[in-house]
This record gives C-alpha cells, sequence and structure tokens, in this order.
C-alpha cells in the first residue's frame, strides 16, 4: 500500500505562482513515476505532468508547457509541481498520482484556485 500526501493549494492571483507537494508513504520501494491530475468541476480528470522516479524523464500536457515544472526528490520520496503564470483555466482540484505496477494510487487533492 501507498498512501499519498499532497500540500500546497490554495488561492492565487492570475499571473502568480504555487508549488504543490505530495509525499508518498508506505510501500514505496516499486514506485515506477508519480504524477499530478486535475479536475474542475464538470470535466474529466486529465493529466497534468508526470515524472520516473527512476531517471528524469518527464511528460507536461501542452496546456502547461513552459508554465509547470514537475521535479522529484527520491530521498524523501516527494513530488513537486511548481506552477507559473497561473491562469483562471488552472483552477482545479490537483491529484498526486503513483504508479507501482501493476497498481495506481491516487491522495486526497488539494485546491487550486486562481482568482482576484
Amino acid at each position: 500500500q501507498v498512501q499519498l500526501a499532497e500540500s500546497g493549494g490554495g488561492l492565487v492571483q492570475p499571473g502568480g505562482s504555487l508549488r504543490l507537494s505530495c509525499a508518498a508513504s508506505g510501500s514505496i520501494f516499486g514506485i515506477d513515476s508519480m504524477g499530478w491530475y486535475r479536475q474542475a468541476p464538470g470535466n474529466q480528470r486529465e493529466l497534468v505532468a508526470r515524472i520516473s522516479m527512476s531517471g528524469t524523464n518527464t511528460y507536461y500536457a501542452n496546456s502547461v508547457k513552459g508554465r509547470f515544472t514537475i521535479s522529484r526528490d527520491n530521498t524523501k520520496n516527494t513530488v513537486y509541481l511548481q506552477m507559473n503564470s497561473l491562469k483562471y483555466g488552472d483552477t482545479a482540484v490537483y491529484i498526486c498520482h503513483a504508479t507501482v505496477s501493476p497498481n495506481d494510487y491516487w491522495g486526497q487533492g488539494t485546491l487550486v484556485t486562481v482568482s482576484y
């Protein structure tokens, strides 16, 4: 079993920045990759960014390329999502995800609201 604990969400003005953190605990030996999904009201859950825990391979959704950066600290079993130049469309619940083949684990989500 793997538990994922997110933090860092909140209210930010357009153009501002936030950094999300996701700390994994439990049976973390077999984690292949970690990432961030987001879900806004009425929308499907979408993959925002993902990073391999065994290397530096990353993936970003086209909508966040150049603005968001995903990083990892394996010694802390933690993944970060640095979000810059935030837009209204970035408002969503951001959910941490971990792949532990053949299983998937999900965090509880942290709310990011972009508004004046």
